[in-house]
C-alpha cells in the first residue's frame, strides 16, 4: 500500500470525512446565507427611505462590503477549526487515527475542505445572492425616486464580482489580498489539529496575543531605527502602495504555507 498518496483511496477518504464534517459544514453554510439574504433584505430600498441614497441620488451599497468580509472570516474560521476538532475526543480520535488513509492524504482533504471548498461555496452563494440582489434593484430603479437630489433616479446599481472586473483599484486589492483567507483558514486548522477543546476560543485568543506582540515589536523596532533618520523626496520613487500590497501578498502566501505545514507535522505527532 501506497502511504503516502493513492488517488482511490483519497477519493474514499473525502467521502468518509464529509459524514462527519459535512454536518458541521452545511449548519454553518446555512446559517451565514440565511444573515446575508437577511441583511439584503433589509438594505433593500423604498420610495419611502432616503437613508439608502447618497448625496447624488445614486444607491448606497456599501454594507455589502462590511458584511462579506466578516461573514467570510466567521465561515471559514469556523469550518477549518471544527475539522479535527474530534481529535480531541479520545473515542473519537482512536478511530479517526485508524482511518485506512495516510497522514497526507488526511492533511490534503483538510486543505480541501477548509481551504477550498469552503471558501468556493461561500463566493459562489454570497455572488448568487449579490446578483439576484441588484438584479432586483435594477428592475424597479423607476420606483426609487429620490427627492433632493442632483438626479431624479439612482443609478443603475452593480454587483461586487462586477465592480472587481470593470474597476481596476477593486481588482488590485482583490488580487493583492487574495491570500489572506487561506491563511486564515490554515491557523484556525492549526489550531483544530493542536488543541484538545475549545479549538476556536483559544485560537482566536492565540492569534489576538500574537498580532499584539508582534505589532508592538514592529513599531518599537521601526521607532529605534528610524530615531535619527530624515525624510528624503525624489521625485521618481516607486509606487509605494503597490510595493506594500506586493509585500503583504508575500507575507500572507508564506505564513499560510508555513501554518500548514506545521499543521501537517502535528497530525503525524499525534498519529505516532
Amino acid at each position: 500500500m501506497n502511504n503516502t498518496f493513492n488517488i482511490n483511496r483519497f477519493g474514499l477518504l473525502l467521502k468518509r470525512q464529509w459524514l462527519d464534517f459535512g454536518k458541521i459544514y452545511l449548519i454553518s453554510l446555512m446559517a451565514i446565507i440565511g444573515i446575508v439574504i437577511g441583511f439584503y433584505a433589509w438594505n433593500v430600498p423604498a420610495p419611502s427611505r432616503y437613508n439608502n441614497y447618497d448625496s447624488d441620488g445614486n444607491l448606497d451599497m456599501r454594507f455589502r462590503y462590511g458584511l462579506f468580509l466578516i461573514l467570510g472570516f466567521i465561515f471559514i474560521s469556523v469550518v477549518a477549526s471544527s475539522y479535527f476538532a474530534l481529535m480531541g475526543q479520545k473515542s473519537r480520535a482512536i478511530f479517526e487515527l485508524m482511518t485506512p488513509a495516510s497522514t497526507f492524504e488526511k492533511f490534503l482533504g483538510a486543505v480541501f475542505y477548509t481551504a477550498i471548498l469552503s471558501l468556493a461555496t461561500y463566493l459562489v452563494l454570497f455572488y448568487l445572492v449579490d446578483l439576484s440582489f441588484v438584479k432586483y434593484i435594477n428592475a424597479h430603479l423607476s420606483e426609487f425616486k429620490v427627492g433632493g437630489a442632483k438626479t431624479t433616479f439612482p443609478k443603475a446599481a452593480e454587483s461586487i464580482s462586477a465592480q472587481i472586473v470593470n474597476e481596476e483599484n477593486y481588482r488590485n486589492y482583490f488580487l493583492h489580498l487574495i491570500a489572506i483567507p487561506f491563511l486564515v483558514t490554515s491557523i484556525f486548522l492549526l489550531g483544530s489539529v493542536y488543541f484538545n477543546r475549545f479549538h476556536y476560543i483559544k485560537t482566536a485568543i492565540s492569534v489576538m496575543i500574537f498580532i499584539g506582540a508582534a505589532s508592538y515589536i514592529i513599531y518599537k523596532s521601526a521607532s529605534l531605527l528610524t530615531r535619527n533618520m530624515v525624510s528624503v523626496h525624489h521625485g521618481a520613487h516607486q509606487n509605494k502602495e503597490d510595493l506594500a500590497f506586493l509585500l503583504i501578498f508575500l507575507v500572507t502566501t508564506a505564513l499560510t504555507l508555513i501554518f500548514w505545514a506545521i499543521a501537517y507535522v502535528r497530525l503525524k505527532e499525534k498519529e505516532v
